[in-house]
This record gives C-alpha cells, sequence and structure tokens, in this order.
C-alpha cells in the first residue's frame, strides 16, 4: 500500500497544476483580448483550459478562484444601481417577472426533449435540463432519485456553450456600446476602495449565514447595491480586479472537462448539448416577443432571458453595455423562480410524461 503524501508534498504538487493553469489562462486572456474577441478574459481562458483538459493535461483551479470571480463580477455590477436606475426598473417589473418565469417553461419544453432522446429517468431529465444553477439542481434532483453526476455534467456543458456562443453572437451582430445605464462610480479611488471591499464581503457574509445560493455574485452584488442606492460614495473596481474575476471563472469552467466527461455517457452528453441549444433558440425566441411588445432592445432581452449562469450573463451585460441593471435584475430573479418554482414544475411534469 503507497505511503500518503506529507502535506506539504501534496500541496506542492497542487500548485504545480494550479500555477500552469493560471499562466496558460492569462496568455489566452491576451491573446483573445488582442484578437478583439467578446469577454477575452472568460473565453479565452475557457476555451483554453477546456481544450488542454480534454487532452488530459493535469490542470487545476486555484482554490477559492470561482468564488473570487463571482465577488468581483457581483461588486463591480452593484455600482450601477443608483436611485434613479432603481426608480427606471420598477417601470419594467412586468417584464422582468415575465422573462424570469419563462425560464421554468424552457427548461419543461427541454426536459421533454432530453427524455425522449436521452434514454435517462425522469428526475434526471428534468434537472438536467432546467436552466438554473447545478448545485441547486442537483440537490434537488438527488431528492428524487435523479443521477446528480450526469446533471452537474449537463449543466457545465449547457454554461460553457451559452458563454461560448451568446456573447460572440451579440458582438458580431454590432450590437456593443448601446447601454444607457452606467456604473454611478467609474473612477477607482483609492481611499474609498475598502469600503466598497467591505460592502461586497458584507453582502456575502449575510448569504452565507442564510444559506443562501450564489453567495458570492447576488451577496456582493446586493451590498454594494445597497451601499450604492443609499448614496454612499465608494469607488469604482479597479478593471484588473475585473478581467481576474473572468479568467478565474474561465479557469473553473474550463477544469470541469475531460476525456472522460464525455466517455461517462457520450449519448446523454451529446443530447445534453442539443437541449442546451434548443433552450438558446427558445430563449431568442421569447426575447424577440418581449421585443415586440416593448420598446426594451431586442440585443438586451436576448442577454436577459439567455439560459447562461448569474455570473457569467452579467458580466458579459457589462463588457457589451447592454442594459446591465436590466438583465442583472432578470438573471438574479430567475434564480429565484427556479430554486424555488423546480419542485412544484417538476411534479407537473412528471404527472404529464405519466399521462
Amino acid at each position: 500500500m503507497p505511503l500518503p503524501l506529507h502535506p506539504l508534498a501534496s500541496t506542492f504538487s497542487g500548485w504545480r497544476r494550479i500555477v500552469p493553469t493560471l499562466v496558460i489562462a492569462t496568455l489566452a486572456g491576451w491573446l483573445a483580448q488582442t484578437a478583439t474577441l467578446p469577454l477575452p478574459w472568460m473565453i479565452g481562458p475557457l476555451f483554453a483550459i477546456a481544450g488542454l483538459r480534454m487532452g488530459d493535461l493535469p490542470l487545476r483551479p486555484l482554490p477559492g478562484g470561482r468564488q473570487a470571480g463571482q465577488w468581483a463580477i457581483g461588486t463591480a455590477l452593484g455600482l450601477y444601481f443608483s436611485p434613479a436606475v432603481l426608480a427606471e426598473l420598477t417601470e419594467h417589473a412586468v417584464l422582468v417577472t415575465t422573462v424570469a418565469f419563462a425560464a421554468l417553461a424552457v427548461g419543461f419544453a427541454c426536459a421533454m426533449f432530453t427524455r425522449r432522446f436521452a434514454g435517462v429517468d425522469t428526475p434526471t431529465a428534468f434537472f438536467a435540463s432546467l436552466p438554473g444553477g447545478a448545485s441547486e439542481m442537483a440537490t434537488l434532483a438527488d431528492r428524487f432519485g435523479g443521477a446528480v453526476d450526469r446533471i452537474a455534467a449537463a449543466h457545465a456543458l449547457r454554461v460553457m456553450m451559452v458563454v461560448s456562443v451568446v456573447p460572440i453572437a451579440l458582438s458580431f451582430s454590432g450590437v456593443h456600446g448601446t447601454d444607457l445605464y452606467t456604473p454611478l462610480i467609474r473612477e477607482v479611488d483609492m481611499a474609498r476602495l475598502p469600503l466598497l471591499v467591505a460592502a461586497g464581503l458584507a453582502g456575502v457574509a449575510l448569504f452565507r449565514v442564510l444559506r443562501i445560493a450564489n453567495g458570492w455574485v447576488l451577496g456582493s452584488l446586493l451590498g454594494v447595491a445597497l451601499a450604492t442606492s443609499s448614496g454612499i460614495e465608494l469607488s469604482a473596481l479597479p478593471a484588473w480586479m475585473v478581467n481576474g474575476g473572468q479568467l478565474l471563472i474561465g479557469c473553473s469552467l474550463g477544469c470541469r472537462f475531460s476525456r472522460e466527461f464525455f466517455r461517462a455517457a457520450p449519448r446523454f452528453m451529446a443530447v445534453a448539448a442539443l437541449s442546451a441549444v434548443l433552450s438558446i433558440v427558445l430563449c431568442l425566441a421569447l426575447a424577440a416577443l418581449f421585443a415586440a411588445a416593448t420598446e426594451v432592445p431586442l440585443a438586451t432581452l436576448a442577454l436577459a432571458a439567455a439560459p447562461g449562469g448569474v455570473a457569467e450573463m452579467c458580466i458579459t451585460a457589462k463588457v457589451l453595455q447592454l442594459g446591465v441593471p436590466l438583465i442583472t435584475v432578470c438573471h438574479v430573479l430567475r434564480v429565484v423562480v427556479l430554486t424555488l418554482g423546480a419542485q412544484w414544475t417538476f411534479g407537473l411534469f412528471r404527472r404529464l410524461i405519466a399521462a
């Protein structure tokens, strides 16, 4: 029986994988930025790390890196929520609510597709298809006997596809730079930067105490948004911290992939990929309907309805300057609706299948 590694040796072995990952991700982000790709510091590392992991290169993300990246993004987004912006958002309350609840309908349709073609049980098909957070959907699925590993894999694949497709499609459609919303604070003030950091961390701490999911992005967003809307003068977050947050999230997403990721259940993963495409198409169709019924631009609604992760979609809105507060509120409410409504909707789905 091999002897266990000494803690120092284990730590050194871990950093031998972490440091190359960060170096490769930084180079990939720089190359993507040089190529003027949208969201370069997330998409560049995501594709580079995922590609190398598919070649079985033993890369590893920075421990806690995803959470740090989510904190940076949530903190930067919170600066948009001035009193004037909040007042304007109330005018779109019906639209925001409709977009959030539409995610349940999209997930329902994709679940029907997955169950029909993937050859999996009902709980696995449903919770793998609902465009919510991977951890929340996996936890709910576990209560009903779903395959947690497959569900987590399907959500990782969906987020990667949405992050890859939606920003590039919006960017090359020429919609960059149309946002009338701007953050209340644009300049970095080193004297007030600690207040910004403290506001973001206070929100995270509150969410952790209350055991609310997505605390690192939603908690920091809430903490800074409350401070901003209360008129407290803060600082902007340095650009390198926002870019670094994207890089860390890109690394975390990319490291989820490997050859075994697709070998474990090739049929299911192929159907999950098609289901992700279906969800993107359905969300785009819904966005077109909402745009026709309102004065909100199609590009903004397309991103607001996109079935991606909160942090990834909201930072896309910030980089492309597409209705950041509106898109952020839509995705935050979507997470709440999906988390609270998934169990009831699953009961309806199961009864429909059994009928």
